[in-house]
């Protein structure tokens, strides 16, 4: 008989034949994924249905999160007067707002439940989604007005914290990294989504205007489906606590710092890239801004976070079967040399070869995104190894601090997102173009390559010894 079944037939506080009790609000006591026969008979199906609902709401999150990248290139020709930096601001803020909320956003779930946080935390994005969609109407609205309105919808970045907390205390540690690398995925595929959609939607029959307040309208049904469904189909965990002593612990440790630095660079240029691709083909492509679909325009600007998304799997998969600080240097050493071929191939005027290079650059982010999260695990338990044969504490220690460290380099990477654009910004106020912050990412590219294979990979090292 499953949870729910249970909580139907025998009322919300019956225990039912494996030991779990259902209380009111649909909290869960004595969850045990790591129980076989519990986990074959009734955990997998509830987990299954709760990853479901999450992937929803945090697609959902991401789309919100994305939706400045798009509208802000759209504003000139709706008659709003504002600056390229004033464009890049907009498109950057969501970035900074939502980095900052993951780390709050991690100890909701401990506080409010998973399923109450999942619900209150999707009902949060009609807020941007709608406040989008008042402020895009009239071109008179302020600047500052657009800027709070951008940086409120960093409430969908700040989801993707929140979700995988909750998600990771649903399965067993065997089937983590998968949950948790759908949850990852399913999520930043709704930035190549809204890329998709949104300018589809705007010039759907908009014979000489465009209709900007439907980019953020289109989601509010979907938004309310997804509140609905988490409070009717998902759970609270009881056992899912918060760890603040386990966070002090991580932030004292120097190989979050780093690893937070090779997270910026992967995640970073992945979320960072999403928001600023629409407004570099129209700066330096206009002609291919956008092809005729109908009576409706389509961006190709969606294919970069789509691949990227689609990458980032795979770069866990192989950074297991190869170790993750070897697929990180491959990705950086990949990334640099096609962040070189963009600007040395600029002068060609081929469109057609910058979409190749982007999505490969998308690629490797993409594919860095998924390695480099993975050695986060591994790094803490040769650490907990180490200190463990040194003073005797047990590895619970480096367990705990990893899956804190988890969370923690997930909201620093995340600013990748606002500092991107903002090089890009001040390139062109600079120079006029794009050519110089390029360098500067080959550089910055260059670097984290040289830090992982210093730290985790140099010969004789510890961390090369324990196969991060």
């Amino acid at each position: 008989m499953s949870i729910d079944q249970t909580e139907s037939a025998l009322g919300p506080a019956a225990p039912a034949a494996s030991g779990l009790r259902i209380r009111p609000g649909r909290w869960v006591d004595g969850w045990d994924p790591e129980d076989r026969q519990f986990w074959e008979t009734e955990g997998r199906a509830v987990a299954g249905v709760n990853l479901r609902w999450s992937i929803f709401c945090e697609f959902l999150g991401f789309v919100v999160w994305q939706l400045w990248s798009i509208m802000a290139v759209q504003l000139p020709a709706a008659g709003f007067g504002f600056s390229t930096a004033q464009i890049f601001w907009l498109i950057s803020m969501p970035s900074l707002v939502g980095a900052t909320l993951r780390i709050p956003y991690t100890f909701m779930v401990p506080r409010f439940g998973g399923r109450n946080w999942t619900v209150i935390s999707a009902l949060l994005l009609l807020i941007p989604a709608v406040g989008l969609a008042v402020c895009v109407a009239n071109p008179q609205t302020p600047f500052a007005v657009m800027l709070l309105m951008a940086g409120l919808a960093g409430f969908g970045g700040g989801n993707f914290a929140s979700s995988m907390a909750n998600i990771t205390y649903f399965y067993p540690a065997a089937e983590k990294g998968y949950a948790l690398g759908l949850n990852a995925a399913g999520g930043n595929l709704g930035a190549a989504v809204a890329q998709l959609v949104v300018p589809l939607a705007i010039t759907l029959g908009a014979a000489a205007s465009l209709n900007l307040p439907l980019g953020g309208l289109i989601w509010v049904p979907l938004i309310l489906v997804a509140a609905w469904g988490a409070r009717k189909y998902m759970h609270n965990l009881s056992h899912a606590k918060g760890d603040m002593a386990g966070s002090v612990a991580a932030l004292r440790e120097p190989h979050l710092w780093i690893m937070a630095l090779l997270y910026i660079g992967t995640f970073g240029s992945f979320i960072g890239f999403s928001g600023v691709f629409p407004k570099l083909i129209k700066d330096m492509f206009p002609e291919f801004s956008s092809f005729a679909v109908g009576t409706a325009a389509l961006s190709l600007a969606f294919l970069g976070p789509l691949v990227g998304s689609l990458t980032r799997p795979l770069g866990g998969r192989l950074a297991d079967r190869f170790g993750g600080a070897r697929m990180t240097v491959a990705a950086f050493a990949t990334m640099a040399g096609i962040a070189v071929a963009v600007v040395w191939t600029l002068p060609l005027g081929s469109f057609w070869l910058f979409l190749a290079l982007f999505l490969a650059l998308f690629t490797a982010s993409g594919f860095g995104n998924g390695a480099t999260y993975r050695m986060i695990p591994r790094i803490f338990a040769v650490r907990g190894q180490r200190e463990s044969r040194g003073s005797g504490r047990n590895e619970v220690d480096s367990q705990r601090k990893a899956s804190a460290a988890l969370g923690l380099i997930s909201a620093i990477g995340a600013y990748g997102g606002f500092v991107i654009p903002q090089v890009l910004s001040a390139s062109h106020a600079a120079s006029g173009n794009y050519t110089s912050a390029f360098y500067g990412f080959v550089a910055a590219y260059v670097l984290m390559l040289a830090v992982t294979w210093f730290c985790y990979l140099r010969p004789g090292s510890t961390m090369a010894r324990g196969g991060v």
